[in-house]
């Protein structure tokens, strides 16, 4: 039992390793949102690791992944996006990994990740309307914000209408690039990773 919980940590902390190398290369999508907004892929192993290793795994690389992250390269939003990314990132991985928990087959895990995806995507809308961007408004004023998005979308003149408009589709592209990438690699990887789960 030691050596499987040895096991277990070297794996999660290997992977939150990676991840939070994969989040240095973020870059943001200007044609659907402000540049604050950046896309990165370090959700893959994070998702790959939930899948293999259980639930609780992915909880721990995805706090793993942040707090590396924000020893490595500080915040530039007050601490605002990792909250964000971490919050966003358990709504996406817990769902996907549950079900493909108890359907571990590649429509289980398809299926995990439509759901963690729809999560993600729905709890964004409230959380960046209600807790994130009233946050981010103490750093960078609310109407500064909302002018960003008006040069995308000239119609966005309120924090719904942003949300809409810009976090939405940020995310929904960012569900179906991840859910590619990790349909392709979890099975790869998974060998590798495969702990009895603790």
């Amino acid at each position: 039992m030691k050596n499987k919980k040895i096991e277990w940590l070297v794996k999660v902390s290997m992977l939150g390793a990676v991840a939070t190398v994969l989040m240095l290369f973020e870059f943001p999508l200007p044609f659907i949102a402000p540049s604050f907004y950046e896309l990165d892929f370090s959700e893959v192993p994070v998702l790959v690791g939930a899948f293999a290793m259980g639930p609780m795994a992915g909880i721990a690389i995805e706090a793993i992944k942040i707090l590396l992250n924000f020893m490595i390269n500080g915040t530039i939003t007050g601490g605002v996006g990792e909250l964000s990314n971490f919050v966003l990132g358990v709504a996406f991985v817990l769902p996907a990994a549950i079900i493909y928990q108890n359907h571990k087959t590649k429509k289980g895990a398809f299926y995990g990740l439509v759901t963690g995806g729809l999560s993600m995507v729905i709890l964004g809308i409230f959380t960046n309307a209600y807790v994130m961007i009233p946050l981010y408004s103490t750093l960078m004023p609310l109407d500064v914000i909302i002018a960003q998005a008006a040069a995308i979308w000239p119609v966005i003149d309120n924090t719904f209408k942003f949300v809409l408009l810009c976090v939405v589709p940020f995310n929904l592209i960012k569900v179906i690039i991840l859910t590619f990438i990790t349909m392709i690699l979890y099975k790869k990887l998974s060998p590798l990773l495969k702990v009895k789960n603790i």
